[in-house]
């Protein structure tokens, strides 16, 4: 199935038009046959330069463009991976809360303190006095 067709029509200057010209002649293509083929090239360069992927990402997470748009750009697994860490960004992470509240001062130091003792020391030895 041929995919839809756009007409797109633009001004440029004459000697860039004369030099397209040329190479159509030469590789004996039509001149919409090069200027597709331009364009993708390009877009398929813009996809891996780093400066625009940190701009359409940016773009992205601000929500000035859209996740069909990264995905036409970027494809459908890079753009699932940017859509899953915008989600995470924007998610709020959980609070967590206390039932009774935190004990007083008084109460969390009250007791004797345990002293603590290395228990390998402690295995070591019983280990030994089996010997």
């Amino acid at each position: 199935m041929a995919e839809e067709r756009t007409r797109v029509d633009f001004n440029a200057p004459t000697s860039l038009v004369e030099r397209a010209d040329s190479v159509v002649e030469i590789l004996d293509i039509s001149r919409t046959r090069l200027l597709i083929d331009a364009l993708e090239d390009e877009l398929e360069e813009l996809a891996t330069n780093e400066e625009f992927r940190r701009r359409l990402s940016d773009a992205y997470y601000d929500g000035r463009i859209d996740y069909d748009t990264v995905e036409s750009v970027l494809g459908r697994e890079e753009a699932l991976r940017m859509k899953l860490l915008r989600e995470s960004i924007d998610r709020t992470p959980p609070e967590p809360q206390l039932e009774d509240g935190l004990p007083s001062d008084d109460a969390f130091y009250d007791d004797d303190l345990p002293e603590w003792t290395d228990s390998q020391s402690s295995e070591s030895s019983d280990d030994e006095s089996h010997a």
